[in-house]
């Protein structure tokens, strides 16, 4: 693990690396926190945001609208409203730029909708033009991909979106909380996809031979809420648990990361899950947390107001109110801090300047606020 000059802090929460339980240790008071929390703006349920060349951002709210926000956050204006079905987790997902955004004008994002048969997360492309002064408007909208099979429920639809940096696109598709889909060989769900940017399976996908779809990259996965690529390349993902057992993996093609079969959580029920050892064929998390912290949005830091943490990963806490740092070295991944939000966290995002932003899962007014990390002092 490397060694980082880290802000001493009395209180600050310590948690233990590796496969030890994160235990019940003080956290610290919000006047002791490494960072200066500015409050930006504020949305209606956000789910993820990213930032424009300009320094504008784009933020998705769960009904439907994506919104251009001003970097000072006090200009919005809805730039698409997207026919979702936003009941229980779904809605207007991740917003992500094309690789060549400054010449396409392309945005990639993701979304929930009802079909015959049930409800499934879509993969959409549209381009971003101007629109008056100072205003854009997302048009030329097309439908790039659509998991199957579409089933009943309103959860675990994941639609994360990243691209990887030779340019293709890797989306996320949950399992919709029906357990047996994560290990199916005929359908999307509980994958790792890897797509071309109009959606099609890029060349060389390992698993079809083995009888999986031709998109597939990687399967047995749970609730991806998070993916990004580091700058050596390598993909990691965060992933909602059952009762204990959040992970954060080190993606690898090919590989089944055992979901339903192998979790160091517990079903809702207490039922048992055979815990991730060696040798049970399947890819074990790098780090898990017990319990929970609930992981939304995954950010892999490479700016300069925060040098002890550069190549760290951050990961907002959604039931656990909280920030999470995790310390990532080569290949190895270890905890580091979890701070205190005081508000369910959904998605974390690095700004131009090297900011931290996050965003709050709640209402306007009530808890959606968009925030900006800037070192203390």
């Amino acid at each position: 693990m490397n060694q980082r000059l880290l802000a001493a802090l009395p209180l600050a929460l310590l948690v233990c690396a590796g496969s030890a339980s994160a235990g019940e240790q003080a956290a610290p008071a919000p006047d002791t926190l490494p960072f200066t929390k500015t409050v930006v703006a504020d949305f209606d349920a956000p789910w993820a945001m990213t930032f424009l060349p300009d320094g504008r951002m784009l933020v998705t709210e769960k009904q439907g609208r994506m919104q251009l926000v001003s970097a000072d956050g006090k200009q919005q204006q809805t730039v698409a409203t997207i026919a979702v079905d936003s009941a229980g987790q779904g809605g207007l997902m991740d917003v992500v730029l094309a690789p060549d955004y400054r010449t396409s004008g392309r945005v990639y994002f993701s979304y929930s909708a009802a079909g015959q048969g049930g409800k499934g997360v879509v993969l959409a492309r549209g381009r971003l033009r101007p629109d008056g002064a100072n205003g854009m408007r997302l048009g030329e909208i097309e439908t790039l991909y659509r998991a199957t099979p579409l089933v009943e429920g309103d959860g675990h639809y994941s639609g994360r979106i990243a691209f990887s940096p030779d340019g293709y696109l890797f989306f996320t598709n949950g399992e919709r909380q029906k357990f047996t889909p994560a290990q199916d060989k005929s359908g999307s769900l509980g994958k790792v996809l890897r797509l071309t940017q109009d959606g099609k399976p890029a060349p060389g996908n390992p698993l079809s031979k083995h009888g999986f779809l031709p998109e597939v990259w990687t399967y047995g996965h749970r609730n991806l809420l998070g993916i990004a690529f580091d700058a050596e390349g390598r993909l990691w993902e965060q992933e909602m648990g059952p009762k204990g057992g959040d992970e954060v993996n080190l993606i690898l093609p090919g590989r089944n990361y055992g979901w339903p079969n192998a979790s160091n959580g517990s079903h809702y029920d207490g039922r048992d899950i055979p815990d991730h050892r060696p040798g049970d064929g399947y890819e074990a998390p790098k780090v898990w947390w017990n319990p929970v912290i609930s992981p939304g949005g995954l950010m892999i830091y490479s700016g300069n107001l925060f040098p002890q943490w550069k190549g760290d990963a951050f990961i907002g806490g959604l039931s656990s109110q909280s920030l999470v740092r995790v310390d990532l070295d080569g290949d190895r991944a270890a905890k580091g801090d979890q701070w205190p939000m005081g508000a369910r966290i959904r998605e974390v995002e690095q700004g131009p300047d090297g900011a931290i932003w996050v965003l709050e899962d709640g209402g306007r007014g009530s808890g959606g606020r968009l925030l900006r990390l800037t070192p203390r002092g």
